[in-house]
Parts: structure tokens; C-alpha cells; sequence
């Protein structure tokens, strides 16, 4: 659903707005694109699980992959690109400014300080969409269950994501083709 009255600078404008202020990485960037796209009436709640999903099974860097989607989805192939630029500039421009500047006063104990208060702020961010996508995503118990599973066998039993996400097409696939089965009888 292409919203053509959106104009490409102002699709810049709000990407270049989240990036500029983002600490943490995408997945902090989840609640702002949410907010700034919902605020504008550009997505609807029902759209933000599916832009996450898309964005994460692309390869490349969430936070990009996001502005994609969503720039196409408001413009089409122009916007997808004003919202990556976008979302890119302010972040390489600190980035810049920071190695240019950073290697004079990595040490003063002021900027250690300052790192050291941004760091649990990185998480909260991060940890507002993952809280959100599970409260959406997991209607039913064993929904609940698969992801406290997947978070312990991912975080404190060092499994790889990849046999995770194997096991659980394995078990969704026998557990669908199981029902079809049933339903026949």
C-alpha cells in the first residue's frame, strides 16, 4: 500500500531523525521507527511484527533492512532508498566525528563515564522490542514456552540460533502435517 502523498524528504527526514538519535543498534530502533511511522498513520500496529520479521530474514543490518521495507512501502523503490540514506547518514557522520575526535579523549575519565551511563540505556532500548514482539507473537502457552526455550538454549546454552530456528520448522511442518492428517480421518 504505497501512501504517495508522503514526500521523499519527509521519509528522509524521519529515518534521518531516528538514526541520528539511536544508541544501540537496530533492535533499539525498533520502538522509534514504530512511534515515528504510527504517529504519521503510516503503518498500522498489525504491520510492525511483519516489518521486523522481514527485516531480520534479510541479510544485512536490521536498522536498514527496517527503512527499506518501510520506505518501499511508502514510495516505492525512491523511498525505500530516502529512507535508507536516511537512516545511514547521521549515524556515519558521528561515526566520522567520533574517530576523528575520539582517539584525543577515549581515556578522559568524563567520556568513560558517559559510555559507561549510555550502556544500560543501549539495553532498555533493545529490550523494548523484543518484550513487544513476544507480547504480540506468543498468544498461546507453548508459544510462551518455545520462546523462554529458544532465549535459554540461545543465551546460557551458547546453541546457535541456526539449529533453533531448523528444530522449530522441523516441529512446526510434523506438527501441521499431523493435523492434516488427523482432519483426513
Amino acid at each position: 500500500m504505497r501512501k504517495t502523498g508522503v514526500s521523499l524528504w519527509n521519509i528522509f527526514g524521519v529515518f534521518a531523525k531516528i538514526g541520528a538519535f539511536t544508541i544501540g543498534g537496530g533492535y533499539a530502533m525498533i520502538p522509534l521507527i514504530e512511534a515515528e511511522m504510527r504517529k504519521r498513520d503510516w503503518i498500522s500496529e498489525e504491520d510492525m511484527p511483519d516489518i521486523i520479521v522481514l527485516a531480520q530474514s534479510a541479510p544485512g543490518i536490521l536498522a536498514v533492512n527496517m527503512a527499506i521495507y518501510s520506505g518501499y512501502h511508502l514510495r516505492g523503490l525512491k523511498g525505500a532508498v530516502a529512507a535508507s540514506l536516511g537512516a545511514v547518514l547521521p549515524s556515519f557522520v558521528i561515526i566520522l566525528l567520533i574517530a576523528m575526535l575520539f582517539t584525543g579523549i577515549k581515556d578522559n575519565p568524563v567520556v568513560m563515564k558517559i559510555f559507561r551511563g549510555i550502556r544500560p540505556v543501549a539495553v532498555g532500548l533493545i529490550l523494548v522490542p523484543a518484550v513487544n514482539l513476544a507480547r504480540k507473537g506468543c498468544r498461546r502457552w507453548w508459544a510462551w514456552a518455545i520462546c523462554a526455550a529458544s532465549l535459554i538454549a540461545v543465551a546460557f546454552l551458547k546453541i546457535s540460533p541456526i539449529y533453533i530456528i531448523l528444530l522449530t520448522i522441523i516441529a512446526a511442518a510434523s506438527a501441521s502435517l499431523a493435523k492434516e492428517a488427523r482432519s483426513k480421518k
